[in-house]
C-alpha cells in the first residue's frame, strides 16, 4: 500500500484519540451501522482531501464500513494530526498522504497520489483536488503546480480519460470551496456534480457557528496564552464563521468589532451589539485580529502599518490568503519564530506584529479543529451524501446542489435522539391546514 505519513509509530496515540472522538460522533456511528449491513458505496473508490484529523478518521471507516475503498490526502498544509494518519495507515491499513507542516511542493504531490486512485467519488474541503482534477482535464499545465504539472504531463490520454470520465460526483465541505465550485459551474467548465454540504443546515448553523467559534478561540489562546478579557477583539467578516467567533470572545470579556463588505449583515452585526467599522479604523483599535470571510486580501499592507505594537493576526477562513503576507513581509525589517505557532514581524516603524500559524486556519494549525459533536453532523451529510450521489447521479446535471433536504432533517432527528430529546409532530388537522390556501382565521 502506497502512503507518505510522518511516523507510522503514532498509530497506538492516534488509535486512542479516534476512540475518544467517536464516542462524540452517534450520529455518523448510526449511519455506519447501517452501512456495515447495507453496502451502498461497495465497489466505488473515494479520494478525499480532507483535514486529517481524528473526526476524519471516524467518517473513513463510515465509508468503509459502507464498502467503499478510501484515499486521503490533506486540506491544508498545516492541519494534519500525525498521529491519526498513521492509525489511519497501520491501523486501518487506509492509503493516507499527509505531513503536518508539509511544503507545497508535497502537498499537490500528495493531491496528486489521490488522484492517481482513480476515483468514482471526491471529497473536498477547499476545492483544491476538484480543481486539480478540472485543470488536468482542461490541459492547463501552466495552473497546476509543479509536482502535478509533471505528473500530468506524463499521464498518456487513456490515463487522463480513465481518471476524468471515472468521476460520478463529489462533496464540498466548506465556504471557500463551494464559491470556487459555483464559479466552476457558471463558467461552464464544471464535468461532474456536486452537493455543497457546507450549505446543508446542520452544517454551517452548526459547525461554521459553533464549531469555528469555539475552535477559533481555542487555537489562539493555545498560541498565545493571552487573556481576552477587555482585549479588543476584531472579526472580518460576518457570515456564519465570524458570528460564532464574535459570540465566543464576548462571552470571554472581549470587546468585538466586526468588518463587513455586505451592508446586510453590517446591519446584523451592529443589532447584535457589536461595533461596526472599516477596517481602516479598526485597524488602529484592535489587540486581536481574525479574517472568517472566504475571500482575498481581507487584512493588507496598510491595516499591518497602522495597528498597535503587540497586534495579534490570526486567519480561520480556509486559505491563508486572506491575509496580504507579502504585504506584511514588505512592511517588516525582520522576522522570527518567538513561540510555536507564532512569528513576530518587527516593521519598519518599529511596532511588532504577532502572526499565528503562518496564516493558516488557526483552529487546525494551533490547536485540534472542531469539536467531535458538530462533526458528527458535518461528516453525516459527507457520509449520506456520497450514498445519494451513488443512487441518483445518472440523473444530476454538472451543477453544484444544496444537500437533499430530507437529508438535512434526518441527521437532525438523528442528533436529537442521540441527546435524548424527543419533539412535536404536526396533527393530521395541522398538516391540511399547512398545504391550504382556503383557511383563514
Amino acid at each position: 500500500m502506497d502512503y507518505d505519513i510522518k511516523d507510522p509509530s503514532l498509530s497506538e496515540k492516534g488509535r486512542l484519540r479516534v476512540e475518544w472522538a467517536e464516542m462524540a460522533m452517534p450520529v455518523l456511528r448510526l449511519i455506519r451501522d447501517r452501512f456495515e449491513k447495507e453496502k451502498p458505496l461497495n465497489g466505488f473508490r473515494v479520494s478525499a482531501c480532507l483535514h486529517v484529523t481524528t473526526e476524519t478518521a471516524v467518517l473513513m471507516k463510515t465509508l468503509r464500513a459502507g464498502g467503499a475503498a478510501v484515499s486521503l490526502c490533506a486540506s491544508n498544509p498545516l492541519s494534519t494530526q500525525d498521529d491519526v494518519a498513521a492509525y489511519l495507515v497501520k491501523g486501518l491499513e487506509i492509503p493516507v498522504f499527509a505531513i503536518k507542516g508539509e511544503d507545497s511542493l508535497t502537498y499537490y504531490h500528495h493531491i496528486q497520489k489521490v488522484l492517481a486512485f482513480s476515483p468514482n467519488l471526491t471529497m473536498d474541503d477547499g476545492a483544491d483536488l476538484v480543481s486539480s482534477l478540472h485543470f488536468l482535464a482542461l490541459k492547463k499545465w501552466e495552473e497546476l503546480s509543479p509536482s502535478l504539472r509533471t505528473w500530468a504531463e506524463g499521464l498518456s490520454h487513456s490515463e487522463r480519460e480513465r481518471i476524468l470520465q471515472g468521476v460520478l460526483g463529489g462533496t464540498e465541505e466548506t465556504t471557500t470551496g463551494v464559491i470556487r465550485l459555483r464559479s466552476m459551474e457558471k463558467s461552464g467548465v464544471l464535468k461532474f456534480p456536486i452537493i455543497a454540504v457546507n450549505d446543508a443546515q446542520t452544517k454551517h448553523f452548526f459547525d461554521n457557528r459553533y464549531g469555528t467559534g469555539q475552535s477559533t478561540i481555542d487555537g489562539i489562546l493555545r498560541a498565545t496564552n493571552r487573556l481576552l478579557a477587555g482585549a479588543v477583539f476584531v472579526v472580518a467578516g460576518y457570515g456564519w464563521c465570524g458570528k460564532g467567533l464574535a459570540i465566543r470572545a464576548e462571552g470571554m470579556g472581549a470587546n468585538v468589532i466586526v468588518t463587513e463588505v455586505n451592508p446586510l449583515k453590517a446591519l446584523e452585526a451592529v443589532m447584535d451589539g457589536y461595533r461596526v467599522m472599516p477596517l481602516d479604523q479598526a485597524a488602529e483599535l484592535g489587540d486581536i485580529f481574525c479574517t472568517v470571510s472566504g475571500n482575498i486580501h481581507v487584512i493588507r499592507k496598510e491595516h499591518f502599518l497602522k495597528m498597535k505594537d503587540g497586534a495579534i493576526v490570526a486567519n480561520s477562513g480556509h486559505f491563508n490568503v486572506e491575509l496580504d503576507l507579502k504585504g506584511l513581509e514588505e512592511a517588516a525589517i525582520s522576522r522570527k519564530t518567538i513561540r510555536e505557532f507564532v512569528e513576530e514581524y518587527l516593521l519598519k516603524n518599529g511596532r511588532r506584529i504577532y502572526l499565528l500559524g503562518e496564516g493558516r486556519l488557526v483552529n487546525l494549525a494551533s490547536a485540534e479543529g472542531h469539536p467531535s459533536s458538530v462533526m458528527d453532523m458535518s461528516f453525516a451529510n459527507q457520509a449520506l451524501s456520497l450514498e445519494y450521489l451513488v443512487k441518483y447521479h445518472q440523473e444530476l446535471e454538472r451543477r453544484v446542489y444544496p444537500v437533499p433536504e430530507e437529508i438535512d432533517q434526518a441527521i437532525a432527528r438523528m442528533k436529537l435522539r442521540s441527546m435524548g430529546i424527543e419533539i412535536d409532530q404536526l396533527t393530521p388537522e395541522q398538516k391540511a391546514y399547512l398545504a391550504s390556501w382556503e383557511q383563514g382565521t
